[in-house]
C-alpha cells in the first residue's frame, strides 16, 4: 500500500505528463455521489432556478434529491465544477448575461463574489458582486 505521499507524487507526475501533452496516465476523478441538494441551497437556489440556470431538467433535480435517480457521470462532473466554481459555469454558459451585468456590450468572463449575510430570523440574505467595479449583479 501507497503512502500518502507517494499517492500525492505520483498525481504530480500524472499532472505533468498530462500538460507535457502525454495523456496516458491522467485520470479525471468523478465523484460516485452528489449532493445535488446541498449544492443547490449553497448557491440559494430553488429547484427551478437551479434547473433554468444549469440547463438541467427540473424532473431530473427532483428525482436526484429525492433519491429516485443519481446524476450521470457528465451531470456529476458538471455539478462538482458547479459546486467548486459556480461563475466558471455561468460565464461560460451565458457569456452575455454577465457581459450585460458587467456594462459591456461583448462576452466577458465576470469572476464574482457572494456575500452571505444570515439574519436574526434564520434567512440567509445574499448580495452577489462583480470583480469589474462591485456592481450588485443579482436580480
Amino acid at each position: 500500500m501507497k503512502t500518502q505521499f507517494e499517492q500525492m507524487r505520483d498525481g504530480l507526475n500524472d499532472v505533468e505528463a498530462f500538460l507535457a501533452g502525454e495523456p496516458e496516465g491522467f485520470n479525471a476523478h468523478v465523484p460516485q455521489r452528489v449532493d445535488v441538494k446541498a449544492i443547490r441551497n449553497r448557491l440559494g437556489m430553488t429547484q427551478a432556478r437551479f434547473s433554468n440556470t444549469f440547463g438541467f431538467s427540473l424532473d431530473a433535480i427532483k428525482h436526484w434529491e429525492g433519491g429516485r435517480r443519481t446524476p450521470e457521470a457528465p451531470a456529476r462532473t458538471l455539478l462538482t465544477v458547479i459546486d467548486k466554481n459556480p461563475a466558471a459555469v455561468l460565464t461560460a454558459l451565458r457569456p452575455d448575461a454577465f457581459a450585460a451585468a458587467a456594462g459591456s456590450s461583448k462576452p466577458t468572463t465576470v469572476h464574482v463574489r457572494v456575500v452571505r449575510k444570515r439574519t436574526s430570523g434564520g434567512v440567509t440574505k445574499r448580495k452577489i458582486y462583480s470583480a469589474q467595479g462591485g456592481k450588485n449583479i443579482a436580480k
